[in-house]
């Protein structure tokens, strides 16, 4: 597995669906960012609630 370094001016950021605000890297999702979709408990938790 390699691994990937960024720099803070340099984080990956993806679009919350939700809320539909950028968030970024965090290291805690370092080995799952892939599958990160949302940007807080609360976004994932109103996921089915919000109708756009």
């Amino acid at each position: 597995m390699e691994k990937k370094s960024y720099k803070k001016s340099t984080l990956p950021e993806k679009m919350c669906p939700v809320c539909q605000r950028p968030f970024s890297w965090r290291k805690k999702w370092e080995k799952v960012w892939d599958e990160v979709i949302y940007c807080s408990e609360r976004c994932r938790r109103e996921k089915h609630t919000k109708q756009s």
